[in-house]
C-alpha cells in the first residue's frame, strides 16, 4: 500500500480543487491511502460529498496555511504547522511515501530542503518536469527555477539525477541520453559555467550526447536536458506562453469567416485530439530532485484534473522506488570526481 501526504490547503484555489482531486485519484487506484493535511473542520466539511472513499483517506490537522505571495524565510520560520510542511513531514517520518502541493513554490522548496534535506553528495536540489516531444518521447528538464546561479559541479550533479530519475521511471529505456542546453552545439560556445559543464560530461560515464539547443527538446532525441534556473525557468515559460498564443491564434483563424468555420468544423475532431494530447495538466506534477523524499509540485492555479496528474506522478515514482535508484546512482557516479580534459 502506497501512502501520499498532500497539502490540501495550497494552491490558488485549494480545497475546492485538492479534494476532488484526491477522490478521483483515489476511485482509480485501490492500492493507494492519502494523508491530507489541512484544517480539519473544512476538511471533513469538504469530504461529505465522497463518503465513497473516506475509509482510504486520513486527516492531519494543520492550522496555518502558506500564501502564495509568501516569502520562502517568512514560511519557513513563521508557518511550522502550516498543511505544506506537515505534508512534507509525512514523508520525513516515514508515514507518507511522497508529498504533493500546489503552494507557493519558493516555500515548497526551502521547506522541503530544511524538513527533508538533500541526499549526499548533492549541493542544491533541482526542479525537474517531463514535457512532450515527439513521437510520444518525454523529456525530462532540469532545473526550472531552483537555482539561478549554478556551478559546473552542481549542473553536472543535476545530470546526474535526471539520468538516473529518466531510468527509474522508464526501466525499458536504454541508458538515458543527456544533453546539456546551451546556444549551440559546438563544445566552444557557451558561458565559462557551461564549457566547463560539457567537459566534466563529456569525461564522466553518462550517456552525454553533447550541447543540444532549444528547438532540440521537443524533437525526441535527448532523455535529459541540462540547464541552470534562470535559464530553465525561462524556457518553461516561453513554452507555456508559446502553446497559448498559437492556441489562441488557431481559434482566431477558424473564426475569421463563414469558410474558415467550415473548415474548423471538419477539422474538430484531430483538434481536439491534438489539444488533449498537449493538455497542460496531463503534465502537471513537476520534481525536487536531490531531496531525502519525494516531493511533487503542483501548479498553483490547475484544476482538479490537473492536480490529480500530479498525484499520479507521486505515485508513479513512490512505486518505482525511484529514491534509492536515485541515491544509489549518486553513490556510484559522484563518488570520484569526473575528470577534465587535459
Amino acid at each position: 500500500m502506497i501512502t501520499l501526504a498532500v497539502d490540501a490547503m495550497g494552491g490558488d484555489i485549494g480545497l475546492d480543487v485538492t479534494v476532488p482531486a484526491a477522490a478521483d485519484f483515489l476511485r482509480r487506484h485501490a492500492d493507494v491511502r492519502l494523508i491530507l493535511a489541512g484544517d480539519e473542520s473544512r476538511l471533513r466539511a469538504a469530504l461529505a460529498e465522497h463518503a465513497d472513499i473516506a475509509a482510504k483517506i486520513d486527516i492531519c490537522h494543520a492550522s496555518q496555511v502558506v500564501a502564495m505571495d509568501e516569502a520562502p524565510q517568512s514560511a519557513l520560520k513563521n508557518k511550522k504547522d502550516s498543511s505544506m510542511r506537515v505534508a512534507i513531514e509525512q514523508v520525513k517520518n516515514g508515514t507518507a511515501q511522497a508529498a504533493v502541493s500546489a503552494g507557493n513554490t519558493g516555500a515548497l522548496m526551502a521547506t522541503a530542503r530544511f524538513v527533508l534535506k538533500t541526499l549526499p553528495n548533492i549541493d542544491r536540489p533541482a526542479i525537474a518536469k517531463f514535457l512532450p516531444a515527439a513521437n510520444g518521447h518525454l523529456t525530462l528538464v532540469l532545473d526550472l527555477g531552483a537555482n539561478t546561479d549554478c556551478t559546473p559541479q552542481q549542473l553536472f550533479q543535476f545530470a546526474v539525477m535526471g539520468s538516473e530519475l529518466f531510468g527509474a521511471l522508464r526501466p525499458q529505456s536504454s541508458t538515458a541520453r543527456v544533453g546539456l542546453l546551451n546556444i549551440g552545439t559546438e563544445d566552444i560556445k557557451g558561458t565559462e559555467a557551461v564549457k566547463e559543464t560539457f567537459s566534466l560530461l563529456k569525461n564522466s560515464p553518462l550517456n552525454f550526447i553533447g550541447n543540444i539547443e532549444g528547438n532540440e527538446i521537443f524533437g525526441g532525441g535527448v532523455d535529459v536536458v541540462v540547464a541552470d534556473g534562470f535559464v530553465g525557468n525561462i524556457v518553461l515559460k516561453t513554452i507555456e506562453g508559446a502553446v497559448k498564443f498559437m492556441g489562441g491564434e488557431i481559434k482566431a483563424e477558424f473564426q475569421r469567416n463563414a469558410l474558415t468555420k467550415l473548415g474548423g468544423l471538419a477539422a474538430l475532431p484531430a483538434l481536439n485530439n491534438f489539444k488533449q494530447r498537449l493538455d497542460p495538466r496531463r503534465f502537471n506534477g513537476a520534481i525536487f530532485l536531490g531531496l531525502r523524499g519525494i516531493v511533487i509540485k503542483s501548479h498553483g492555479g490547475t484544476d482538479a484534473i490537473g492536480f490529480a496528474y500530479a498525484l499520479e506522478e507521486a505515485l508513479h515514482e513512490a512505486k518505482a522506488d525511484s529514491l534509492n535508484k536515485i541515491q544509489a546512482g549518486i553513490a556510484q557516479k559522484l563518488n570520484t570526481e569526473p575528470t577534465e580534459n587535459a
